[in-house]
């Protein structure tokens, strides 16, 4: 009789382990497309809204900071340089957050494709260590000493960021397929699209 007893209750507990591995989503498939949307989105955010100079010079430049000392009030000049050290701080912030989703895609992908070029993998994995450890300092500076403490360290953060985004790019381009014209427009002989 406890015999029967064990073997119900490790039936129970085996049944119980199958239902929650069968309730368990589905991973998703290693740099598949919906990875692959991420790290074009990373890169497009990077390119387009974090990393042009024009940005960069409004948010660290001190054009501004001239205009509001002009007006001769110490309250005005302190809100504003908050201010400033806020929006300074969420640019560091939202590019090392870019920057970490493009190197989780990269370390899954590479591990995919044995081909890849260890060289070219080690300088990517190097700039990878380096900008994120620029964007700590970067950080760390930033909420210690202000938005204008580092102009030479926040240029050269963003050009190495932008050099790491052109050799992604070509990385991502080895992924996505080419296309070579448009679908349909080849006949077949009796004329129906191909």
């Amino acid at each position: 009789m406890i015999e029967l007893l064990l073997f119900i209750a490790i039936g129970v507990v085996l049944l119980l382990l199958l239902l929650i591995v069968l309730r368990r989503p589905p991973a998703p498939a290693e740099g598949g497309a919906v990875a692959l949307v991420a790290a074009r989105h990373s890169l497009k955010v990077l390119r387009l809204e974090l990393l042009p100079a024009e940005l960069i010079d409004r948010i660290f430049g001190r054009d501004d900071l001239e205009y509001v000392e002009t007006m001769g009030s110490p309250e005005i000049r302190e809100l504003f340089t908050a201010e400033r050290k806020m929006l300074a701080l969420a640019w560091v912030r939202q590019l090392r957050g870019q920057i970490l989703s493009l190197k989780e895609f990269h370390t899954r992908r590479s591990r995919m494709y044995a081909s890849m070029n260890r060289q070219t993998e080690l300088t990517v994995a190097l700039d990878f260590a380096d900008l994120q450890f620029r964007c700590r300092v970067l950080q760390l500076v930033l909420q210690w000493r202000g938005p204008y403490a580092a102009p030479r360290l926040v240029r050269r953060t963003a050009e190495a960021a932008a050099g790491l985004c052109g050799v992604l790019d070509n990385s991502l381009a080895y992924l996505t397929p080419a296309i070579s014209g448009p679908l349909g427009t080849d006949s077949g002989r009796d004329s129906t699209p191909v």
